[in-house]
């Protein structure tokens, strides 16, 4: 909806938030722009077929993707009654190393759905049980928490955990099949608090589906890959489902680009398997949502009575706003109750998924024994769903399920009117997972949304309309204060997002929490001043990571104006570490970091949730001269400032195996990646950044060239 358009942030520590791409994304500002467009009929099951008008129409909406809203490509499926009737690859002409046969996606988050399968089956075979404490078969898990012994197998399902959200460390990476992510994750976990009690209320958490998956490991005695390939994949003919331990075939992946490289980017390898590391075709999503629909012939896989319980809305167990929420977690779902079909009496279940190149939604009518999945490279899964829920409404349509569609809704400007005085107690400042928002009234009628850790985004403005409600300005959407029972005053928001040419989408949810003053000793508020607004340099992320071409390695981090005691949105403790003191339902409470600063040899480091940085402090100007660099025995990367000393000028690197560098231009482009196109000889741009990566011990040889 236009809330998250209109508020988006600068990223902070993006390399730490990363996962916020692992689920439905919010939506970002709309790429308008000129491009051709194909289309490819893929396959299509001998039997039930979409009418010719279903797939013209299916046809306009993709190339509006591609043409407006920058896809690369989009793969879409439907399913009706066990038969594909569409099934299609609409792609970019300029994208020349597109074919038909590369219809295989990263889902992201959509592989929850099938983690939750598994820990349903071993339920069913009675191996675990739903409600018993994870450590009950985990004992090797702990926490620096002793609520983690209350989280049970059902919360890791429904993320109601109280897990601080993700963690992503080297787990997004480039052609590598390095298990390092899934193997230190226990380990990582051992350092974490939780951020709420478990059970108390369900956010979305990347981490629970990461542990479910160790947890399907250790109950099964296999690896979860072949756990996937054994008891789901194969029993469902689904040939092209993998996961980034198996050998996918070359030319199976659709293609993903970035402006580093003419031609298609390594294969992606996301190692936070359970969590979103699977892949799959639109097709044999569709085959696989079977298992959820009315009349099904796949009980050997997974019985009615445990798809039925993924139904089941497990958010009303907790915390939630008084004026409900659309995100509706099921057991692995996203939403069991969803917009727009629940206005036409029809069941429906969604799952998004976003990785940083593929993007994905599945949506599944399980009384209608009716599904589609929609896949793309670029975008979002936000677009895709709306996609798909234009086309799944045409197609009911067709089949005289539905007697018409909907109309959009429309607004009126809202008029208006003087703010009662006790509606200013809502003044103040509010946090969410990435942002400092604050929040100003004036007794005309007037409330202004202002990001603290964004100053050059424009404020937002707001109509006081009566009955506790603000409406943007073009009605589309308004803003309330809630006082929850757990003692926190939110801002709560409920409306729609429309997009050109695609469809109309509904959210409402709690925005961000109030917070509190957090005064702070003279002593302590200059060390933290003292670390504003320097640059901080991520050192641990290894040399094949998609971070460094796709993210952003470093950036600047600054300690909260307006409001005593925080940095970006965390709660100061001590001259060392801050809290972060959010506490929200649904996806805006997700992914929470607290920081910790430590030195080793005189040099002080950040640690986040363990990504380990550097401040600008420490970086210093590449000499301009012939020399060696070596990465020191904790592996860290080695950066260095390019200056007026080194611009222009061309270099040589020799790189080691199992290393890489990368150069970072003064609009902090990355101009050059070893790993990604092996070119050792670059001009110097400027000003920016040079960065080693590599094994502890790598030597890297550097020479000038006149």
């Amino acid at each position: 909806m236009q809330i998250t358009k209109k508020l988006q942030l600068k990223k902070f520590l993006s390399a730490v938030i990363i996962l916020l791409l692992l689920t439905a994304t919010p939506l970002t500002a709309i790429n308008v722009k000129a491009a051709d467009s194909a289309v490819l009929n893929v396959s299509q099951t001998a039997g039930q077929t979409a009418s010719v008008d279903l797939k013209a129409f299916a046809e306009e909406k993709a190339k509006t993707l591609t043409s407006l809203y920058g896809l690369d490509s989009v793969s879409y499926a439907l399913i009706d009654n066990g038969n594909i009737i569409l099934s299609q690859k609409y792609y970019s002409q300029t994208k020349k190393y597109e074919t038909k046969a590369s219809d295989v996606y990263g889902i992201g988050s959509i592989s929850k759905i099938f983690t939750t399968v598994a820990v349903l089956q071993l339920s069913g075979q009675g191996k675990l049980s739903l409600d018993t404490p994870v450590v009950t078969y985990l004992p090797e898990f702990t926490m620096a928490d002793d609520r983690y012994k209350d989280i049970t197998v059902r919360m890791l399902l429904n993320h109601s955990s109280g897990l601080m959200g993700s963690t992503l460390n080297n787990s997004i990476l480039f052609q590598d099949k390095d298990t390092v992510a899934h193997d230190t994750f226990l380990e990582s976990l051992k350092s974490q608090r939780l951020k709420a009690a478990p059970g108390s209320y369900s956010v979305y958490c990347n981490d629970g589906f990461t542990l479910a998956e160790i947890l399907v490991e250790k109950v099964s005695g296999i690896s979860f890959s072949q756990y996937i390939k054994d008891y789901i994949t194969t029993p469902l003919g689904l040939k092209k489902t993998l996961t980034p331990v198996d050998s996918i075939p070359a030319g199976l992946l659709s293609g993903t680009y970035a402006k580093l490289l003419k031609a298609p980017l390594p294969a992606e390898s996301f190692h936070a398997i359970g969590a979103g590391g699977i892949y799959s075709s639109a097709e044999e999503l569709c085959r696989f949502s079977q298992l959820f629909m009315a009349v099904g012939s796949y009980v050997n896989v997974l019985s009615a009575q445990a798809s039925d319980s993924m139904e089941n809305p497990e958010y009303a167990k907790g915390l939630n706003p008084a004026q409900g929420s659309s995100l509706t977690y099921g057991l692995g779902w996203d939403s069991v109750t969803t917009y727009p079909y629940e206005s036409y009496g029809i069941k429906a279940l969604v799952k998004g998924g976003d990785t940083l190149t593929y993007h994905s939604s599945l949506t599944v009518l399980p009384e209608e024994n009716m599904a589609i999945a929609v896949m793309s490279s670029g975008g979002s899964s936000l677009y895709n769903q709306i996609f798909a829920q234009e086309i799944m409404l045409k197609a009911l349509k067709d089949k005289g399920r539905i007697t018409e569609i909907k109309p959009d809704e429309t607004f009126s400007l809202p008029k208006k009117t003087a703010i009662p005085a006790d509606q200013k107690q809502y003044e103040g400042y509010y946090g969410n997972f990435t942002n400092m928002l604050k929040v100003t009234m004036k007794d005309t009628g007037t409330l202004t949304l202002t990001s603290m850790l964004a100053p050059d985004a424009s404020p937002q403005i707001f109509y006081y309309t009566g009955n506790g409600k603000y409406y943007y300005t073009d009605g589309t959407y308004y803003l309330s204060f809630e006082k929850n029972t757990n003692g926190n005053t939110y801002i709560y928001f409920s409306g729609f997002t429309k997009l050109p040419g695609l469809g109309q989408s509904f959210s409402s949810s709690y925005l961000a929490q109030k917070l509190t003053e957090n005064p702070l000793t003279a002593e302590v508020e200059k060390i933290w001043k003292a670390r504003s607004g320097k640059t901080y340099f991520l050192l641990s992320e290894k040399y094949s990571s998609q971070i460094y071409v796709l993210s952003s390695p470093y950036s600047v981090i600054p300690m909260t104006e307006g409001i005593k005691g925080y940095w970006i949105n965390t709660a100061i403790i001590d001259k060392d570490n801050a809290k972060n003191p959010i506490q929200i339902p649904g996806s805006y409470g997700r992914d929470l970091t607290d920081y910790r600063f430590f030195r080793e040899n005189g040099i002080e480091y950040l640690d986040a949730k363990g990504n380990i940085f550097l401040s600008s402090d420490n970086v210093k100007s590449l000499p301009a001269k012939t020399a060696k660099y070596a990465i020191g025995e904790k592996g860290y990367a080695s950066w260095y400032k390019l200056s007026s000393n080194t611009a222009s000028k061309k270099i040589t690197v020799t790189v080691p195996a199992n290393a890489s560098f990368a150069v970072y231009n003064e609009k902090d482009v990355c101009i050059t990646n070893y790993y990604l196109n092996k070119n050792k000889t670059i001009t110097l741009p400027k000003k920016g950044y040079i960065v080693f990566t590599g094994d502890a011990g790598s030597v890297f040889q550097l020479k000038f060239v006149k």
